[in-house]
């Protein structure tokens, strides 16, 4: 059962092998809506993303049994990446299935961490050749988000949030899954009546808000964004439940909104990230998302950099 005593646990064992990444100012913003605000670097992480995390505390509890036909995952990139990272430590085989539009800069590196990696139709048509491999194989399948051991990783972030960022008052975090919001929701619990969590998502791959829309876990047809890494179909059951629990309230940001936020990035707070790290900011910059509280600091989780040559070149 996924708590705060047990996502403790989980920091700890975390913090001997990860970094705790930096939380900084973000000026210009501050500047613009008058309060402080700071960035929360996952982009800093191992492997570029804050999916090390869940990554590494899966594989730090899994089973011999678990690992014996080695590992299968669906991912548009960074879950892949940090899978293959911590498996690569101990020698175990990993298989991705990506969908054939993935970034070749992240379909590149799961190679060089020395994962196979299949290229098969959109993100529907990955998950339905990752099933029958599984079958066929014996893989053991690794969810991107709706894993406890996946999201109870992801819940380090929040943790570190709790010792960096004292007067915070709200957390603007990206959703794709949900698993990263999930797990700082419940790390970031005892004081969630004065700190408010707000999910961000692209308007064209908005699966938290349809799921929260249709009462549980509903597929998107047809997804729509430049966030590639935000693009999942359908959440999962649990951090469906987990962010009804703990998430205030979501917002949804157009691809321009993006844009913007990819150049503010870029040009004004000094920084890389990828289109769906930038979401929170880009809900900042639009003001159109939910009233955030009146007084205190505002922390925007950046959660990845993963982002090759040929993708910068259409925000420089």
């Amino acid at each position: 059962m996924l708590d705060h005593a047990t996502l403790q646990a989980v920091g700890n064992r975390l913090h001997e092998r990860l970094p705790i990444t930096p939380l900084v100012p973000d000026h210009a913003l501050s500047d613009r809506l008058g309060r402080r605000v700071w960035l929360k670097l996952e982009s800093l992480q191992r492997t570029g993303s804050f999916k090390a995390r869940g990554a590494l505390n899966w594989l730090l509890t899994a089973s011999a049994e678990e690992l014996a036909g080695g590992l299968g995952a669906v991912s548009a990139g960074n879950h892949a990446l940090a899978l293959a990272w911590a498996a690569g430590r101990d020698g175990v085989p990993v298989t991705i299935v990506m969908p054939e539009d993935a970034s070749a800069y992240k379909v590149a590196g799961c190679r060089a961490l020395g994962a196979e990696v299949i290229l098969h139709g959109d993100i529907n048509a990955a998950w339905e050749l990752m099933h029958r491999l599984v079958e066929e194989r014996g893989l053991t399948l690794v969810h991107p988000y709706d894993d406890e051991r996946i999201i109870a990783g992801q819940g380090s972030v929040g943790l570190e949030l709790l010792d960096q960022a004292p007067e915070a008052t709200a957390v603007l975090c990206p959703i794709g899954g949900g698993g990263l919001i999930s797990g700082i929701g419940l790390a970031t619990a005892p004081r969630r009546e004065r700190l408010a969590l707000i999910g961000v998502e692209p308007i064209g791959a908005a699966s938290m808000a349809h799921a929260w829309a249709q009462g549980g876990p509903a597929r998107l047809e047809r997804l729509d964004t430049l966030a590639k890494s935000l693009a999942a179909a359908i959440v999962g059951e649990h951090t469906y439940s987990l962010c009804r629990a703990q998430v205030s309230a979501l917002a949804q940001v157009s691809e321009h909104d993006l844009e913007r936020a990819m150049h503010h990035l870029l040009y004004d707070a000094k920084l890389m990230a990828e289109p769906g790290a930038a979401v929170g900011i880009a809900a900042l910059l639009a003001r159109h998302g939910p009233a955030l509280p009146p007084e205190g600091d505002v922390v925007v989780v950046v959660s990845g950099a993963n982002l090759g040559p040929e993708e910068l070149r259409d925000y420089t």
